[in-house]
């Protein structure tokens, strides 16, 4: 099995971004961070949403992939109930990332918290080329 990793951005000594192996590439967890690592639209979920899909797209580029490649989608979020009550707001972040309505499978779970406390939301993708 033959894999093809990509490194960049503030953890990479720690964590790929991403793995292709054959025709599928997983990304690590995206957060809403800057180059050195610094959290970004704090307080902001609808904003690190934003974020963190562009992050998404950059690295999905690096393998000549779009957000059209994605077939899976999981949303860990700190707060449910905040993203309920935000859900047409955050969603319609989303639908601008893709372009239309996302056809992916998706999965959104509450998490007692990420690395850093001011990230609301983190978002793990696999897609296929």
């Amino acid at each position: 099995m033959q894999k093809e990793v990509i490194r960049t951005g503030p953890f990479k000594d720690f964590i790929a971004d991403a793995v292709r192996v054959g025709d599928t590439i997983y990304l690590s967890g995206q957060v809403s961070v800057d180059d050195t690592g610094k959290p970004l639209q704090e307080g902001d979920l609808a904003g690190q949403v934003k974020v963190v899909y562009d992050s998404i797209k950059s690295i999905l580029d690096k393998y000549g992939a779009t957000m059209d490649h994605i077939i899976d989608e999981m949303w860990l979020v700190t707060d449910m109930q905040d993203t309920m009550a935000n859900i047409e707001k955050v969603f319609a972040v989303r639908q601008e990332a893709y372009g239309r309505n996302p056809e992916v499978s998706q999965t959104m779970v509450q998490v007692a918290g990420l690395v850093m406390p001011e990230l609301l939301i983190e978002i793990k993708v696999v897609a296929r080329i």
